[in-house]
């Protein structure tokens, strides 16, 4: 998916790209080294409970503490209410990625109440800085997967809608010791841009299509569960794919098995069978 902007880069040079990928519900971020028209992704790391939607709560539930006490009022376990104050929210961060304030005003939100309030972006910053901070550890977290330091980075690309916040693009200049980040592609739009490229480089039917070689990882380890809720990695993490490796497993209940017919076979020779 990460392709993006990068099918319209010609890098003679090799440059190393973070891709910092905020969207509404989830967050990604890619590392990856360029050079002619070969992509190759070094890591990839993200939380996809972390998005856009969880700022929105944030100031929901603000707003929600506000109404209660001006009108004596919980709405917090009233859903109508409390989809018209996150449509509301949602307005209002997109609002504040440009501007100092932002106004929520609501006709009759509960029992015929109005509600009217307002959200400045130091307020949002303050409400969400938890979040911010927990992306930049993210992007820190990738950084470190894929062995590359901070000035190595040649382009931080900006991707998703939350990727606009004004706070997360100065906290991300200031980790990239005031890089500038690169907004020449629609944030909205570059995912599925990315994706369309990487179909017609999968696909044998279309004729004319873009010559790139990419060279992807897998974003979290694959395995398999052992007694007692356990993990066995068999192909970790930024691995680059296609990847197979192979590994013998014996279920614990086969493994009673053979030694219960094993018991019975040597019983009269007085074998005594040891379990490793």
């Amino acid at each position: 998916m990460h392709v993006l902007k990068l099918t319209c880069i010609s890098v003679k040079e090799e440059r190393n790209i973070l891709i910092f990928d905020l969207d509404g519900g989830t967050f990604d971020v890619s590392v990856l080294k360029v050079k002619d028209k070969v992509f190759e992704v070094k890591a990839t790391t993200g939380n996809t409970h972390l998005g856009g939607e969880d700022f929105d709560y944030r100031m929901v539930n603000y707003l929600v503490q506000e109404f209660k006490k001006k009108n004596k009022m919980d709405i917090s376990r009233n859903s109508k209410p409390l989809r018209r104050l996150k449509i509301a929210c949602e307005r209002a961060k997109r609002t504040l990625s440009f501007a100092f304030d932002a106004t929520i005003e609501l006709d009759a939100l509960y029992q015929g109440i109005d509600f009217y309030s307002s959200i400045s972006r130091a307020k949002f910053e303050e409400l969400n800085m938890e979040l911010f901070k927990e992306c930049m550890e993210i992007v820190n977290h990738c950084l470190y997967d894929a062995n590359i330091e901070v000035s190595d980075i040649h382009d931080v690309v900006l991707v998703g809608g939350s990727s606009r916040i004004h706070k997360m693009q100065q906290l991300l200049q200031e980790f990239f010791r005031g890089k500038h980040l690169c907004k020449s592609i629609n944030p909205d739009e570059a995912v599925a841009y990315g994706a369309g490229v990487q179909a017609a480089l999968l696909s044998e039917d279309i004729k004319v299509a873009l010559e790139l070689v990419l060279m992807d990882v897998i974003p979290l380890s694959h395995g398999i569960g052992l007694v007692g809720d356990r993990m066995n990695v068999v192909i970790p993490r930024n691995s680059t794919i296609p990847a197979r490796r192979t590994r013998g497993y014996t279920t614990k209940q086969n493994l009673r098995y053979i030694q219960n017919v094993l018991r019975h076979q040597f019983a009269d020779q007085k074998y005594s069978l040891k379990s490793s």
